[in-house]
């Protein structure tokens, strides 16, 4: 690892701890959380969460996010990247969302997209989900310290 690459790891799981101490409400966490993510790696443009609908069990709802608004508040599972991890439980990583089938198009500014479940032991509850206008945006470092964000918010839910 180079050591920018250490240095981003540490700064955003230092920040991300950091955010998870204070003594305000979830959404106001995550929002801080996604500030964060965006602020710190330029390539993310647009850095947000979905949660499981409270009104019913096979729909995503948008929760805190910064970037451009996006008509896309409600994904049933299953449809598009963030509803195919919602049944999958594992990281997707789309390098070219062109390339996806199952990609539902957000901005056409969107080139790379990566959304990362949060888990409650085998409960899957929400979703880190950012897209870059960058295509091949994401490296193994950025899934590595996105996974280990999520592991550590889904002592929030």
């Amino acid at each position: 690892m180079t050591t920018n690459t250490i240095t981003l790891r540490e700064t955003l799981l230092a920040g991300t701890e950091e955010i998870i101490g204070r003594s305000v409400s979830r959404n106001e966490k995550l929002f801080a959380i996604c500030e964060l993510l965006q602020d710190t790696v330029p390539s993310f443009d647009w850095v947000g969460f979905y949660f499981v609908a409270d009104d019913t069990e096979d729909e995503l709802v948008l929760g805190p996010f910064v970037g451009e608004a996006t008509d896309h508040t409600r994904i049933p599972f299953g449809k598009g990247i963030c509803g195919q991890v919602a049944l999958s439980h594992e990281t997707f990583v789309a390098q070219d969302v062109a390339r996806e089938e199952n990609y539902i198009a957000c901005s056409i500014h969107v080139k790379s997209e990566i959304v990362v479940p949060i888990m409650i032991g085998d409960e899957f509850v929400a979703q880190l989900d950012i897209d870059s206008n960058t295509i091949d945006a994401f490296t193994d470092e950025h899934q590595e310290v996105l996974e280990e964000i999520c592991d550590m918010l889904s002592d929030e839910f």
